[in-house]
């Protein structure tokens, strides 16, 4: 027995030594995980850390020429950026060729095209969109460019409905004026009101992308951009400069309301006059589609910082 009670005496002061040596390097290494997270929030930032992860791509799937049509739900994405560009399309005319100036209608119409679309293919609708998307990388090259030629078909679909119907009541086809005929200065004019307005579209789409999971939100705040854009380019338009609403804002509806009508008095004049509708309505928008969105992750990076 007396053996017994030495065996457990021995034990016991064992059990009691490690609880403290436990606890100090609880101690040690809270204290030290304190120290770390002091010396990263006092560490300065510099430009490599903060330009860190900006040109990264966005977009999780890695998509290609090989894998992109095998997906069915790719064909799906085209068809609602065909369907959703028509009825835009349909609008844009209804705008600038009938005179329908409502800002408010034209901005709840927007709405609804953009929530009856948006599950679609993310409703780009707009080649100045998908260029922005693709140049912040939130989009893949090739997925971009049949992008493209979807919205150029959709408003090619929506140019022939809109004018078959004009047509057939007897009316003679749209006097569209062209870049040449505003006069000296027109070009320059024209493109900076584009850039401008391209800006601001592409902007307010790239803030909306934060709000994708309420669609009405993503919906209401692009429409709102297009709306403003539209605003301002009526008044620079008519008020300053007198060109009659000479703007766009996407390049698609462009190539059948401004880049394809224009005409001359022989080929090289019809040629320089496309090339000039071209960059006005189409190039330099684009440009501007990337500025608004670089514009857009610049500041959204430097609130983060």
């Amino acid at each position: 027995m007396a053996t017994k009670k030495s065996k457990t005496s021995k034990k016991a002061p064992k059990a009691t030594s490690t609880k403290p040596k436990t606890a100090t390097k609880t101690a040690k290494k809270t204290e030290l995980e304190a120290i770390k997270t002091n010396k990263v929030e006092n560490k300065p930032t510099n430009s490599k850390g903060f330009l860190k992860g900006f040109f990264a791509r966005k977009y999780e799937e890695k998509e290609s020429i090989l894998t992109i049509f095998k997906n069915h739900k790719f064909y799906g994405s085209l068809l609602g950026e065909i369907l959703g560009t028509m009825i835009l399309a349909l609008l844009l005319f209804s705008v600038f060729l009938m005179g329908v100036h409502n800002i408010a209608t034209y901005a709840f119409a927007l709405i609804a095209i953009l929530i009856a679309v948006y599950a679609f293919s993310g409703a780009c609708l707009n080649p100045i969109i998908t260029v922005g998307m693709m140049a912040s990388r939130r989009m893949s090259v090739i997925r971009g460019v049949m992008y493209i030629i979807a919205e150029i078909v959709g408003a090619w679909l929506g140019w022939l409905i809109f004018n078959a119907f004009h047509l057939a009541g007897g009316e003679t086809a749209y006097d569209i004026p062209t870049i040449s005929a505003i006069g000296e200065g027109g070009f320059w004019t024209v493109a900076l009101i584009e850039l401008l307005g391209a800006a601001i579209v592409a902007f307010f789409f790239a803030r909306a992308l934060k709000y994708q999971r309420s669609v009405f939100t993503f919906a209401a705040v692009t429409a709102g951009g297009i709306c403003l854009a539209m605003v301002v380019g009526y008044v620079i338009s008519a008020a300053f400069v007198g060109l009659n609403n000479n703007f766009i804002y996407n390049p698609a509806v462009a190539m059948m309301m401004k880049i394809f009508p224009s005409s001359g008095d022989n080929f090289g004049e019809i040629l320089g006059g496309i090339c000039q509708a071209l960059s006005a309505y189409a190039i330099i928008p684009m440009i501007g589609g990337v500025i608004g969105f670089y514009l857009s992750d610049f500041t959204a990076k430097l609130a983060e910082d």
